[in-house]
């Protein structure tokens, strides 16, 4: 059964950084996730990808709102992705949540193609 637990969430200060984990569970290497990618949420709006990162080649796709201020990163061994977020500002603030992908596609920017969702953990960032 495929689990996606998410943590390091928030509250930090406009201009500060947080780093996001999610230990993907439930698979081995030979069965192992296409990709695994992050989305937030804010309050009113919809669910906006920020980040993507196919799961054994390691490219990488982001949302333009977070480029240049985020870094999508996995660690195979431990089964991890991370998103480091740097040069917060307080739009932001939402429910990040860590997804992962069984198919293969051309790119994963969409939520539509991801299967497994995380709880979702809250980042705020103050004024």
């Amino acid at each position: 059964q495929a689990q996606l637990v998410e943590s390091g969430g928030g509250l930090v200060q406009a201009g500060g950084s947080l780093r996001l984990s999610c230990v993907a569970s439930g698979r081995t290497f030979s069965n192992s996730y296409m990709a695994l990618g992050w989305f937030r949420q804010a309050p009113g709006k919809e669910r906006e990808f920020v980040a993507g990162i196919g799961w054994r080649s390691g490219r990488t796709y982001y949302g333009d709102s977070v480029k240049g201020r985020f870094t999508i990163s996995r660690d195979n061994a431990k089964s991890t992705v991370y998103l480091q977020m740097n040069s917060l500002n307080p739009d932001d603030t939402a429910v990040y949540y860590c997804a992962a992908a069984d198919r293969s596609y051309r790119d994963y920017t969409s939520a539509s193609k991801y299967d497994y969702w995380g709880q979702g953990t809250q980042v705020t960032v103050s004024t």
